[in-house]
C-alpha cells in the first residue's frame, strides 16, 4: 500500500504522541489528522445512511449465486456417492434408533437424521455400498443432499460480511467470496452426505461472530456484547460438535483473545488502565462465553445422541459390557452365561477377534534374527472357530468340585483340551517382540511339578468389583500371568508359515493396554436343555451420563488415532496448497462421468501465491524497521497486522498442525484453511492496490468530536464507503475482475469433475489432468 506524502520516513524519539488517561473509554487518543477529518466530514455529509447498498446489493447476488451453484443438478447422481456410505447410514441408524460408533461427534450427522425425519423417512436402507441406487430403494436422498447443500451455500454470503464488517472494500469482500463461491472442492463437498459443509460454515460463523464481539471491544458488558460473545461460543461448540478438526477453531479464536485480554492487561493501554477487578470480569466473561459455554452445548450433543441411541447395534462391540447394557435388546447381555470352574471355554480376543488357540506344532529352535525361543507347543491366535481353541478353567486347588463360579481376581489355570496340556508363559522372548514373553504349553506333569507357578494366570475383570462372578461375552478381562505380571495380549501381524500365518500370542509388560483384553466367546462344555442356558428377561440397565461421555470419548479418541492405514486418495499437508491431488468420489463407467473431488486449480493458486505475499510484506516490514525506516502510517500497520493478521492466524491454525498427525489425511481437511486463505487474499488485494482504509478509530473520534456528551458512535453505525473515505478504487477493481474471470473461467471448466456430468471424451479428460490428476477415463 502507497503511504501518504512523507510516511517513508525514519523514526525519531518522542514521535508518538502522549497518551491522555482522560479520554472516554471508547475513544482512542490518536494524532489529529486534518486532511483525514475533512474526508470524513465531507463524507458524512454526502452520504445518507444508504450508503451501503452497493455492499447489500452484491451480497444478495452472491448469496443467489451460491445457492445456484450449490443445488444446481444436487439429485445426480442417483446413486451412493463415496462416504455417503457412512454417513447417510448413521441417518438411517439415529432414525432407527440403533447404536453405532463413530470416530466424529454427532452433532452433524444429527443434522441428517433430523432432514430424515422431517421428510418422514424410516432409516430402512443403510447405504452399504458405493453405486447402489437411491431410486430403486426409494430412498429421500435429495433432502438429504439439501442440508449440506444450504449450509455450503450459506457459507459464501458469511464469507462477504467478515470482510464487510472487518471494513474492507468492496473489491476485497468480492474477491473473498468469489474465491470460495467459485470453488470446486467447497461445491463438490457441499453437495453430498457429508460432514465437512457443516464444519466449514460453522467455522466461518466464529470468525464473523467474533469480529462482531471485537468491535464492541470499547463499550464491553453490554447487551450486544455479550449476544456476539456467546455467538462466537456458540459456533465454536458447532465447530467441534462435527469434527474433532474444530479444535483449530478454538486455537484461531483463543489465540486472538488472549492477545486481547494482554492488551487489556497493560496499564499504558490508550483507552486507560483497568483495575485488577475490572480485568478479571474482562477475563472472567470471555472464559465463560468461549470455553463453559462451549462445552456445555458439545456435551448436550451427546446427551441427544444416549437419548436417541437405546438399541443395540452394530457399535456395541466398540464399548464396556457395562455400556451395552443399558442397550435395550443387547445379545451380549441376554446370551451370557456364568462361567463355572472345570468348564470348557472358548477365549476371544477383544480388538483383533482371534481365538486362543494352540496345536501340536512346536516354535523352531531359532528365529530369524537369531534369537532362540523355547520351543515348546505353539500358542497361537486363530480367526475361526476350532476343537484346538478350547481351554478347560481349572481351579489353584484341583478338587474337582463342579458349580463353583469363577470370579474376579480368582487365580486359574487353563488346560487345552485337544492335546491335554497346560498354558504357561516364561521368561523367553516371543517371536516377535524380544521384551514380550512367549506363551506355551508344558505336560500336565510338569504342570504339577516344577512348572506349577508358571501356570497360574490370575483373571482381572474389567471394572470389576470384588468376588464380581465372570460372565461369558459380558465379561471382558484381562489374563494376567501371575509371576510375571505380563497380559495375555496378541495383534495382527501373522506369524512366518511355520505357524500357518496365525497371530502371535505374547506376554504384555504394558498391563493397562487396552489391547489386552479378552472374553469367554462360548462355552461348548455346557450340554444343551442346561439350567444354565436358560434365557432370564432382562431390563436395560442405567449408566450415568459422564460416565458414559468419558468412555465414548476414550473410543473415538483411540480408534480416530488408530486410522493410520494408507488410502489410495490419501494426501499429505504440502500438497494441498498447491492442489496436487484430488479424490475420486464417484465414477459410471457406461456414460463416462466421473465426480472427482479437487479444488479450483487457478483459486488455490491464487490464494496460496497471495499468502506468500502476505508473509513477504510483513518480514519486509519488519527489516525495515530494524534499519529505522518506517515504510507504513500506523493506521496502515494496524490493519495489516491486527485484520490481515487474524485472517491469516487463522490459516496457520487451521493448516500446521496437520503437519503433526498421523492418521490418513485427505484434501478436505483444507477446506477451512483454504477459506481463511480466501480472506487473505481479499485483504492482500486490498492493500495492494492502494485502497486505505480510514481507520475506525479515528472516525469514531472525529464522529465523537460532534456528540454533545463526546462519546463516539457504535462502529457498524458508519456505512463500508465512508468508512473508505471515498477513495478511488479503480485499480482494484480492475485487479478483482481480472483475478474473478480466472477463477470463474477455470470453475466452468472443471464443472463435469464436480457435478458428474456430462461424461468427458478421452481427450477432454485428458486435457483436465493439469499436475497428473489421477482421473478416470483417460484412456
Amino acid at each position: 500500500m502507497s503511504s501518504p506524502t512523507g510516511s517513508v520516513r525514519h523514526r525519531k524519539d518522542g514521535a508518538n504522541p502522549k497518551k491522555t488517561k482522560d479520554a472516554p473509554s471508547i475513544v482512542v487518543a490518536a494524532p489529529r489528522d486534518p486532511n483525514l477529518d475533512a474526508l470524513i466530514k465531507a463524507n458524512q455529509q454526502t452520504k445518507g445512511p444508504g450508503s451501503d447498498w452497493d455492499y447489500k446489493v452484491a451480497l444478495f447476488f452472491i448469496t443467489l449465486l451460491a445457492f445456484i451453484t450449490r443445488f444446481w443438478g444436487i439429485s445426480h447422481p442417483n446413486e451412493v456417492v463415496f462416504d455417503e456410505v457412512h454417513f447417510g447410514k448413521f441417518a438411517s441408524y439415529y432414525l432407527e434408533r440403533t447404536y453405532f460408533f463413530d470416530v466424529h461427534p454427532p452433532f452433524g450427522k444429527l443434522l441428517f437424521a433430523l432432514m430424515g425425519w422431517f421428510v418422514g423417512y424410516d432409516g430402512h436402507f443403510l447405504f452399504e455400498n458405493i453405486g447402489d441406487s437411491y431410486i430403486d430403494n426409494k430412498v429421500p436422498y435429495v433432502a438429504f443432499r439439501s442440508m449440506p447443500a444450504l449450509l455450503g451455500a450459506l457459507t459464501v454470503p458469511v464469507v462477504f460480511d467478515i470482510m464487510w464488517e472487518s471494513g474492507y472494500s468492496l473489491p476485497a469482500c468480492i474477491l473473498a467470496s468469489g474465491l470460495v463461491l467459485f470453488d470446486n472442492a467447497h461445491i463438490g463437498q457441499t453437495r453430498l452426505i457429508l460432514l465437512d459443509a457443516t464444519l466449514v460454515f460453522a467455522m466461518a460463523c466464529s470468525l464473523l461472530c467474533y469480529i462482531r464481539f471485537y468491535k464492541l471491544r470499547h463499550q464491553p458488558f453490554g447487551r450486544k456484547w455479550w449476544k456476539w460473545l456467546l455467538l462466537t461460543g456458540f459456533s465454536l461448540s458447532c465447530v467441534i460438535s462435527t469434527k474433532y478438526v474444530g479444535l483449530f477453531a478454538f486455537l484461531t479464536i483463543g489465540s486472538a483473545v488472549a492477545l486481547d485480554l494482554w492488551d487489556l492487561f497493560d496499564v499504558n493501554r490508550r483507552q486507560g488502565a483497568l483495575t485488577l477487578p475490572e480485568f478479571g470480569k474482562h477475563f472472567v466473561a470471555r472464559a465463560v462465553g468461549l470455553i463453559i459455554v462451549p462445552f456445555f452445548f458439545y456435551l448436550f450433543w451427546f446427551q441427544v445422541h444416549f437419548l436417541i441411541l437405546s438399541r443395540s447395534g452394530p457399535g456395541d462391540d466398540f464399548m464396556s459390557p457395562e455400556f451395552q447394557e443399558t442397550l435395550s435388546d443387547n445379545v451380549m447381555t441376554s446370551n451370557s452365561v456364568t462361567v463355572d470352574y472345570y468348564d470348557a471355554v472358548v477365549l476371544r480376543h477383544k480388538e483383533t477377534k482371534a481365538y486362543l488357540h494352540s496345536h501340536p506344532d512346536r516354535y523352531p529352535l531359532r528365529y530369524d534374527d537369531g534369537r532362540v525361543s523355547s520351543q515348546g507347543q505353539q500358542v497361537t491366535g486363530y480367526p475361526y472357530n476350532d476343537t484346538n481353541n478350547q481351554w478347560e478353567l481349572l481351579p489353584l486347588d484341583d478338587d474337582d468340585v463342579k458349580g463353583h463360579h469363577v470370579r474376579n481376581s480368582d487365580l486359574v489355570r487353563l488346560r487345552h483340551v485337544v492335546t491335554d496340556t497346560i498354558l504357561i508363559s516364561h521368561d523367553v522372548a516371543s517371536p516377535y517382540y524380544p521384551t514380550n514373553q512367549e506363551f506355551t504349553t508344558v505336560s500336565i506333569e510338569d504342570a504339577l511339578t516344577d512348572r506349577f507357578n508358571d501356570t497360574l494366570f490370575e483373571v482381572r475383570i474389567e471394572n470389576g468389583k470384588v468376588g464380581q462372578e465372570l460372565r461369558s461375552l459380558s465379561g471382558q478381562f484381562k489374563l494376567v500371568h501371575n509371576p510375571s505380571k505380563v497380559a495375555m495380549w496378541t495383534h495382527t501381524t501373522p506369524l512366518p508359515d511355520w505357524a500357518y500365518k496365525q497371530q502371535e500370542i505374547n506376554g504384555n509388560k504394558n498391563l493397562q493396554q487396552s489391547s489386552n483384553i479378552w472374553y469367554i466367546d462360548d462355552i461348548p462344555s455346557i450340554l444343551a436343555g442346561s439350567d444354565r442356558l436358560i434365557k432370564q428377561e432382562r431390563k436395560a440397565k442405567h449408566l450415568p451420563f459422564l460416565k458414559k461421555w468419558f468412555e465414548l470419548q476414550r473410543a473415538m479418541f483411540f480408534h480416530n488415532n488408530a486410522l493410520t492405514s494408507s488410502h489410495p486418495y490419501s494426501s499429505q499437508p504440502y500438497q494441498w496448497p498447491f492442489l496436487l491431488r484430488g479424490v475420486s468420489f464417484w465414477t459410471q463407467n457406461d456414460t463416462r462421468q466421473q465426480i472427482y473431488f479437487l479444488g479450483n486449480p487457478l483459486g488455490w493458486w491464487i490464494t496460496s501465491s497471495l499468502i506468500a505475499v502476505y508473509a513477504g510484506i510483513l518480514a519486509a516490514d519488519q527489516l525495515s524497521l530494524r534499519r529505522g525506516v518506517d515504510a507504513f502510517d500506523t493506521r496502515t500497520r494496524s490493519r495489516l497486522y491486527s485484520s490481515t493478521g487474524f485472517f491469516f492466524l487463522a490459516w496457520l491454525m487451521h493448516y500446521f498442525p496437520f503437519y503433526l498427525m498421523g492418521r490418513q489425511l485427505f484434501l478436505h481437511h483444507y477446506l477451512p484453511a483454504h477459506l481463511a486463505s480466501s480472506l487473505v487474499a481479499g485483504a492482500v488485494l486490498e492493500f495492494v492496490f492502494n485502497v486505505e482504509p480510514i481507520d475506525l478509530e479515528d472516525v469514531s473520534n472525529v464522529a465523537a468530536k460532534g456528540s454533545k456528551k463526546g462519546t463516539a458512535l457504535p462502529r457498524r453505525s458508519l456505512p463500508a464507503r465512508e468508512r473508505l473515505g471515498g477513495q478511488s478504487m479503480l485499480s482494484s477493481w480492475a485487479a478483482c475482475g481480472v483475478l474473478l474471470t480466472l477463477v470463474v473461467g477455470c470453475w466452468y471448466y472443471f464443472l463435469p469433475l464436480t457435478y458428474g456430468y456430462p461424461g468427458l471424451s478421452v481427450d477432454e479428460v485428458q486435457a483436465r489432468k493439469w499436475l497428473g490428476y489421477d482421473l478416470h477415463f483417460a484412456k
